[in-house]
C-alpha cells in the first residue's frame, strides 16, 4: 500500500523516543554542563520541519530555562553575506540530515566569531555536525520517507533533553521517561479513527490552530498536510488568528484545534466558542472531553501529560491524519510530488 513506509516511521517513534533518551542523555548532560553559563541567549538555524522544532525551543527554553530564543535569518548568512554580531550567544542548528549549506554557514560564522555552537542532527559526521563544538544525535536510524515524523519528535526530545539537563531538573527528566508509552497510546487510539478521514477527501483549504508550546504543532502538522495531501493549509496562533484570519472561517470550513491542557487552555475554549458561532468543520486533538464533544472529528490525547511534553503526542495525529487523506486522494505519502528528502538551500 502507497505510504507503508511513512506509517511505519511513524508507528517507531515510541521506540526511536525511548532510544534518543536512553542513549543519549547522558552525554546531552556533558553537553549542558560544557555550555551551562557560557550565553546570554540562543539563535537556532534551521529549515522546514527542523524550524518548528526551533518554535517549541523558543517556549521551551523560555518557560524552563529562562533563555530567550531568536531563529536566525540564514540568507544574511549566505545571499546578502552581512551577518550580524552573534555576541554572548549559543548558535544552534537543527537539521535532519546536518547538510543545508545556509544552516551550516550560519554555524561556520557563529565559530568565526568565537561563539559556542551546537548540533542537533540525525548525522553527526555530516557537515553541520562537523562545524559544531557540540552535537546531539538524534538516533532514529535512517528515516526513508520524504516526509519527516520520527526526526521531528526526535529534535523536540532532544531539546527537552538539554533544557532539563541545563536545568539539572530530575522531575523533567522523570516525566520525559514517560513520554514513549504515552505516544503509543496515542498512535493505537489515533489509527482507530482513521476511517473517518475519508470525510475531507475533497478538501482544498483548512486552517491549523495552536498556542504556547503547541504553536509549533500548528506549523508541523500545516506543513504535513501541505507536503503529503497537495492542500492550503494555514497555521496560526489562536491570538494571531482573531486579528483577521478568522475572516476565512465560514460554514463546513475545516479548522483543525490542537489544544491539550495547561496555560492556555482557557483561551483555546474561548477560541471555540467563537468559531462555533462561524459552524466550521471542527477538528480537535485536545485531552479535555468537553472540547472533544464539541467537535466534527476528535482526537483524544492521553490526560495527564505535562503541557511541555504535550508537542511530541499531539503531533501525531496530525501525522496520521495526513498520511490518511493522502492515502484517500490516491497520493503516494513516502513520495510526495515535487519533493526530495534532501533539500540543500543557500
Amino acid at each position: 500500500m502507497k505510504g507503508d513506509i511513512l506509517e511505519r516511521e511513524i508507528h517507531e517513534q515510541p521506540q526511536v523516543l525511548k532510544n534518543l533518551i536512553e542513549n543519549e542523555s547522558s552525554h546531552v548532560e556533558h553537553v549542558a554542563q560544557e555550555i551551562r553559563g557560557g550565553f546570554d541567549y540562543v539563535i537556532i538555524a534551521a529549515r522546514g520541519t527542523s524550524d518548528n522544532a526551533a518554535r517549541y525551543a523558543q517556549y521551551l527554553l523560555g518557560a524552563h530555562n529562562q533563555i530567550p530564543v531568536a531563529l536566525a535569518t540564514p540568507s544574511l548568512f549566505t545571499l546578502y553575506r552581512k551577518p550580524p554580531l552573534l555576541k554572548s550567544a549559543l548558535v544552534m542548528g537543527i537539521s535532519q540530515s546536518g547538510q543545508s549549506p545556509d544552516i551550516v554557514s550560519v554555524v561556520e560564522e557563529a565559530k568565526r566569531q568565537g561563539q559556542p555552537t551546537l548540533a542537533i542532527t540525525n548525522d553527526p559526521e555530516s557537515p553541520l555536525g562537523s562545524n559544531a563544538d557540540h552535537v546531539i544525535q538524534l538516533h532514529t536510524g535512517r528515516e526513508k520517507s520524504v516526509a519527516a515524523t520520527k526526526t521531528y519528535t526526535a529534535s523536540l526530545c532532544a531539546l527537552a533533553l538539554l533544557s532539563a539537563h541545563l536545568n539539572s531538573n530530575d522531575e523533567a527528566l522523570a516525566q520525559l521517561k514517560e513520554l514513549p508509552m504515552r505516544m503509543g497510546e496515542v498512535i493505537e487510539r489515533t489509527s482507530t479513527l482513521l476511517p473517518r478521514v475519508e470525510r475531507y477527501r475533497y478538501m482544498e483549504h483548512c486552517t491549523v490552530i495552536g498556542r504556547g508550546f503547541n504553536y509549533a504543532t500548528a506549523f508541523e502538522i500545516s506543513l504535513k498536510i501541505t507536503e503529503l495531501t497537495q492542500t492550503v493549509a494555514e497555521p496560526y496562533s489562536s491570538a494571531d488568528f482573531l486579528h483577521g484570519p478568522i475572516a476565512m472561517v465560514t460554514k463546513g470550513f475545516p479548522v483543525i484545534v490542537i489544544s491539550p491542557r495547561g496555560s492556555v487552555l482557557e483561551d483555546m475554549r474561548a477560541l471555540v466558542v467563537r468559531l462555533g458561532e462561524l459552524n466550521p468543520e471542527l477538528i480537535m486533538i485536545s485531552d479535555e472531553p468537553d472540547l472533544l464533544g464539541q467537535a466534527n472529528l476528535s482526537f483524544p490525547l492521553p490526560s495527564g501529560l505535562p503541557e511541555w511534553l504535550t508537542p511530541m503526542v499531539s503531533v501525531v495525529p496530525g501525522q496520521l491524519f495526513s498520511l490518511a487523506l493522502a492515502r484517500d486522494r490516491g497520493l503516494d505519502p513516502d513520495q510526495p510530488e515535487g519533493l526530495t528528502k534532501v533539500t540543500e538551500t543557500w
